[in-house]
């Protein structure tokens, strides 16, 4: 083949080509399903959903999986709520000096009741009621 019988795509060409590329991309980035935005379905009643043992005193485990943090204010003590922040429906992201976060706003959640710390959340964490049976803490 000589140079000349090459066929070279045009201009726009590339550049839709780029275009598509890079919005797929962005797309994908978007929807990557980190744990602040996974959608989950929420544990059903009787759901064991973590060993009473990983649920540090005066800490917590988020469950994105199952929508539902799991707290142990004071020793002994257990409590469930929904991991869905009430501000913009972000899963929370972590659990730092007594309060539960939600890393899409900083909104803060009291450990103990669920109580909106610090907004822009409007409202408190639902409550899952829950149970321990044998060393688990389950859905009641």
């Amino acid at each position: 083949m000589t140079p000349a019988s090459i066929s070279r795509p045009s201009r726009r060409t590339v550049l839709v080509g780029a275009s598509v590329t890079c919005t797929a991309g962005v797309l994908s980035a978007c929807s990557s399903g980190s744990s602040a935005t996974a959608s989950s379905a929420p544990a059903a009643p009787g759901t064991p959903l973590v060993p009473a043992a990983d649920v540090p005193v005066g800490g917590g485990t988020i469950l994105a999986d199952q929508g539902v943090v799991v707290v142990q204010p004071t020793a002994g003590t257990f409590v469930a709520y929904s991991a869905r922040c009430t501000h913009a429906g972000c899963v929370v992201g972590h659990i730092e000096d007594g309060a539960i976060v939600c890393p899409c706003h900083q909104s803060k959640f009291a450990l103990a009741d669920g109580a909106v710390l610090e907004g822009p959340a409007p409202r408190p964490l639902e409550k899952r009621e829950v149970t321990v049976q044998g060393d688990s803490v389950t859905l009641a």
